[in-house]
């Protein structure tokens, strides 16, 4: 009888690098780009009123939020691997129900690859926190980013166009990628090693982790920080569009502006050479200084269309920066034993920034025209600036490069 050899590579897996789990962003990102900038065109198509479109978007912010939280609760009978495969699964559910069009039919899209983004986001993160050394953090976002630059550079322009073209073909495009995803998640084999076994204990909920969140100051300052970025990019993904199609521009200026911008993500190895330079708390102050400054500035220029839009753009030039610096100082402050519970907490700050944005933006516009909303940003671009200010000067740098001890200073 012939014994067939098992090869190498199945039986033991190799651990995941800085590269791979780029590879995986990558990939995730041409699932997720060409839809950024497609669903609020649906969206605003199907309902007609950007109050409306902002009252959806709250309820879809609620429903993202406790998916989220659910996660490590899941995973406590469900392995990480199937938890994530199912929040790709749920992602093309979402991309099909979105060909159907009609309101109702495009909310749920909505709700579902909501709420798919943020399962397999959190799922991410505690992959990297287990995989990656803390000091190659800072490396891996950046490689994160590059990879996923092309991605959202064309995604976003792509998926408008394909919208005028055939209505259903971005959303079946996106499904295809979602169906990829699957694909290389599970070639890479993340679900062996160390985090194939289960734990001796089964993990609390997270929300019995938000007392200790909330003791530690860096970790709460991280979080704002990433949810008030996030409300950056809401604001200019969401309601820019709506701006142009009220300001008699074509609607699909809105996806190749966000392509036009995305591709700054291109330039992030330059971005992390200048903050290694530096400091990642200056470079989170000048991002969030700048981008509220321009948010700012487009209200007060709302009368000029095409300065408003080019303000817009130069603040997301800066958002892209804040992508890569803005959750270190959250990142660098887990503990080992904290992953999966921080890191639900972490990541809900985009559900966080989803109810807030379309939250505050109802409010807004009940008193205010559109452009009021980019003012709201802008002031709370500024406030994140604010408290940036009192991060460690030295936060981020390699320990070689710290002539005198780091003195622990209250955020």
């Amino acid at each position: 009888m012939f014994q067939r050899r098992i090869p190498e590579w199945l039986r033991h897996a190799h651990t995941p690098s800085v590269r791979g789990f780029a590879l995986l962003a990558g990939v995730e990102a041409a699932a997720r780009g060409m839809l950024i900038s497609v669903f609020p065109i649906a969206m605003y198509r199907a309902f007609g009123d950007a109050a409306v479109v902002s009252e959806v978007y709250f309820v879809v912010g609620l429903i993202s939020l406790t998916s989220g939280l659910m996660v490590p609760w899941l995973t406590r009978f469900i392995p990480r691997r199937w938890v994530y495969s199912f929040g790709a699964l749920l992602f093309i559910i979402g991309a099909l129900l979105a060909t159907v069009g009609g309101q109702t039919t495009t909310a749920l899209a909505l709700a579902a690859t909501s709420a798919a983004v943020v399962t397999m986001f959190v799922c991410f993160n505690a992959y990297v926190l287990d995989f990656v050394a803390r000091s190659q953090l800072g490396r891996c976002e950046t490689l994160r980013m590059f990879y996923s630059a092309l991605a959202w550079t064309t995604g976003p322009a792509l998926g408008v166009w394909l919208l005028e073209v055939w209505a259903p073909a971005p959303f079946l495009v996106s499904a295809f990628a979602a169906c990829c995803l699957i694909t290389v998640f599970w070639v890479m084999r993340l679900g062996n090693g160390k985090l194939i076994t289960k734990a001796r204990a089964p993990a609390p909920n997270p929300l019995a982790y938000l007392p200790r969140f909330l003791a530690q100051p860096r970790l709460v300052a991280g979080f704002i920080f990433a949810v008030v970025r996030s409300c950056g990019w809401w604001v200019y993904v969401v309601y820019l569009p709506i701006y142009a199609v009220q300001n008699g521009l074509d609607e699909r200026l809105g996806g190749v502006v966000l392509s036009i911008s995305n591709g700054c993500l291109f330039l992030t190895p330059l971005m992390l050479r200048l903050v290694q330079r530096h400091s990642v708390r200056r470079a989170v102050r000048t991002g969030f200084l700048v981008s509220g400054s321009c948010f700012a500035l487009a209200w007060l220029s709302a009368a000029i269309p095409s300065q408003t839009i080019g303000l817009l753009m130069v603040g997301s030039a800066f958002l892209v920066l804040l992508d890569i610096t803005a959750g270190l100082p959250f990142l660098m402050a887990v503990k080992p034993s904290e992953r999966t519970e921080m890191s639900a907490i972490y990541s809900s700050y985009r559900d966080v920034s989803g109810i807030v944005t379309p939250g505050i933006a109802w409010l807004v516009l009940l008193v205010a025209p559109l452009a009021g909303v980019f003012a709201a940003a802008g002031g709370g671009l500024l406030v994140a600036w604010a408290i940036a200010g009192r991060l460690h000067p030295r936060l981020g740098r390699a320990p070689e490069e710290r002539l005198e001890p780091a003195v622990k200073e209250a955020v």
